[in-house]
């Protein structure tokens, strides 16, 4: 990426992080999510104005979860010091073992330095379908969402627990049904880990599938948030980039968008269990 794209991203970033500053919700249940190399202004920003910030301090998009920073990964983190150290790792249990165990091997190490530290830690879980997992569903995606997922990220979660891996958020891809998500929720607190919280993912999907998880999520204790990134944001700054729309007009929209999405878990929080 040249310094023209680069530019490019973070000035995309601030958009997002203007229509968060714009949103008319209680900042202390809120928070940003931003890498350090293009989000640094930001979390500076944040941090002066107490803001909650959660900061990755993963490689992006790899396929093993490594450090951004390699051995130093301490020195980052106590640079900015953000609310969260974050990580996002594509974890299934039924995958490459070897993998997992050096992920999880590389976990406890940053887990351990954020007790050790007294900081707290969100663990972003994604469990992506083995070729072997879908085969057994005629590959139909959704019917791993719902018949298998739900079962392999309870099994993940035990086993990166197992492997002394202890975040205070578990951030997980959204369940359809609330037994799943108390599930969920009795494998994240399971041993006197009463204190762990879940947050629901948004995944980028449609709106409705997004309200739906939400506010199943929602009606169970133990679910504390949501993070609805790409599905809020998306279409503002596409937009914006294309010079469609002013900054201040993206940031009105990310705003609304985050608004809505806040409603909705509220909404689900009162909803009556079936």
């Amino acid at each position: 990426m040249n310094v023209e794209q680069a530019e490019i991203v973070a000035e995309s970033k601030q958009v997002i992080y203007e229509g968060f500053k714009k949103a008319r919700v209680p900042k202390d249940a809120a928070g940003i999510l931003v890498d350090e190399h293009y989000g640094i202004r930001i979390l500076r920003d944040a941090v002066q104005h107490g803001i909650i910030t959660a900061v990755s301090v993963e490689k992006s998009g790899q396929e093993e979860f490594d450090f951004e920073y390699g051995d130093d990964f301490a020195l980052h983190i106590e640079a900015i010091n953000p609310t969260f150290a974050k990580v996002l790792v594509r974890y299934n249990p039924e995958g490459d073992r070897a993998m997992n165990h050096r992920q999880a091997q590389r976990l406890k190490r940053l887990s351990d330095y954020l007790q050790q530290t007294q900081r707290l830690f969100m663990f972003e879980l994604l469990v992506p379908a083995e070729e072997q997992q879908l085969e057994s569903l005629d590959n139909d995606k959704d019917a791993y969402d719902t018949q298998l997922r739900p079962k392999l990220m309870v099994q993940a979660v035990q086993e990166l627990q197992n492997a002394g891996v202890e975040p205070d958020v578990w951030k997980i891809e959204g369940l359809d049904t609330r037994a799943d998500c108390e599930k969920m929720v009795e494998a994240a607190r399971r041993n006197n880990r009463n204190n762990v919280g879940l947050i629901v993912l948004g995944r980028g999907a449609s709106r409705d599938r997004v309200v739906h998880w939400l506010q199943t999520a929602a009606s169970v204790p133990g679910f504390i948030g949501f993070a609805v990134g790409r599905t809020s944001f998306w279409a503002s700054v596409v937009a914006f980039e294309k010079k469609q729309l002013s900054m201040e007009q993206a940031a009105e929209q990310i705003a609304k968008n985050f608004e809505e999405w806040c409603q909705v878990f509220e909404t689900g929080k009162h909803a009556v269990a079936p």
